[in-house]
């Protein structure tokens, strides 16, 4: 590291034409376009009203102690541009929903639409082009690429979702949560809530319309969560579907819905009392 904190800029380093690692480089695959829709297993176009739909969605892990059913026929519908608040205790099947919904793994039982689609009939190729063009995912680990500089991890997400404003987008992305000063330093010169902070500006660069964010503040101090809830909650204003999933109750008065879980099953789904509140309202 050089004096005075700052890092080398990532474009002193040797660089092949590709500006990634070889282990990055992803196959291309052509996207089917959302407003064409997509045929089920019978040839009948699926439609909907809702951006998700869950049907008696169900999911079920065999283990060596016995059948362990994470989620228990779960029926939900989410209309767009909502910031839905999934609540509940460590256990209660939030992470699996939210893994159901992004296709990052299927249902035992039941059906799961997302705009009109059912994910479950999906081609390998398909499930590829849906979790890059149609969800993206704020995950309780960071998951960040070692061998990126903060700008480029966000970058890469931008320019995988095809925006063409990759660059520009990314430093406005990392700008939006105080990061604007590290843009050129790699994971392991940030602390934990900084490389939280980097991967939720690069979930947000995608554009995409769905943004599926597992606890969020977890690793945050509350000044900074308050500053992450707001980005998520302007996300939703400006046309995005966002839901949060969280142990903390503070946090669902913010939501448009708020779906409580409880051993896997939904027990109410509802307005907070009197509607939403500012972000800035919240206190924990």
């Amino acid at each position: 590291m050089a004096e005075g904190g700052d890092v080398a800029s990532s474009r002193d380093r040797p660089r092949a034409q590709w500006p990634y690692p070889k282990s990055l480089v992803v196959r291309t695959i052509p996207f089917i376009s959302i407003g064409q829709g997509l045929s089920d297993a019978s040839g009948v176009k699926t439609e909907a009203s809702a951006i998700i739909a869950l049907h008696g969605a169900t999911k079920r892990f065999e283990t060596p102690g016995g059948t362990v059913v994470a989620l228990d026929h779960a029926t939900l519908s989410i209309a767009p541009r909502q910031l839905v608040v999934v609540l509940g205790p460590s256990g209660s099947g939030k992470t699996t929903l939210l893994n159901l919904i992004g296709a990052l793994d299927t249902p035992t039982e039941g059906e799961i639409l997302v705009e009109g689609r059912r994910i479950s009939t999906l081609s390998r190729a398909q499930l590829f082009a849906f979790r890059r063009k149609t969800v993206t995912f704020v995950f309780q680990a960071f998951n960040l690429f070692p061998e990126l500089t903060a700008l480029e991890n966000v970058r890469f997400a931008a320019e995988n979702a095809g925006r063409p404003d990759a660059t520009q987008l990314a430093t406005r992305m990392l700008e939006d949560v105080e990061l604007g000063h590290r843009l050129h330093h790699f994971p392991h010169e940030l602390s934990g809530g900084e490389q939280q902070r980097v991967a939720i500006a690069r979930s947000l660069a995608t554009g995409n319309p769905i943004v599926l964010a597992d606890e969020p503040t977890g690793e945050l101090d509350f000044r900074t969560g308050i500053q992450i809830l707001g980005l998520l909650r302007s996300r939703a204003s400006a046309g995005q579907t966002v839901l949060v999933v969280t142990h903390n109750r503070e946090i669902a008065r913010m939501a448009d819905v708020v779906v409580e879980l409880s051993n896997g099953r939904i027990g109410s789904v509802a307005a907070p009392p009197g509607g939403p509140v500012d972000v800035a309202a919240l206190r924990w």
